[in-house]
């Protein structure tokens, strides 16, 4: 069964539109995704499926609302979003 084509561009909506969340994460989260922008072919995949909505269409992660999920790394199938530990701030 061939492959089906990917769109040429990211479809307007994620899971909720912008400003849905408005409480940050409270520094709860342990790891958090970093986007090696080298490897990234911007396909939008990590954009649609996040289901917070925190990764904007230019590709870049909102880490105030990031909960640490690990969708869009494992979507990623260039595997330009790796999950890294929070830096410690102690």
């Amino acid at each position: 069964m061939p492959l089906k084509q990917l769109p040429d561009r990211a479809p307007e909506l994620t899971a909720f539109e912008a400003g849905y969340l408005v409480s940050p994460n409270g520094d709860w989260r342990s790891i958090r995704p970093v986007i090696d922008m080298d490897r990234c072919v911007r396909c939008g995949q990590c954009y649609l499926y996040c289901p917070d909505g925190t990764i904007s269409p230019e590709i870049s992660v909102d880490y105030d609302f990031c909960k640490g999920c690990g969708i869009c790394a494992k979507i990623c199938k260039r595997g330009a979003i790796t999950m890294q530990h929070e830096p410690d701030d102690a």
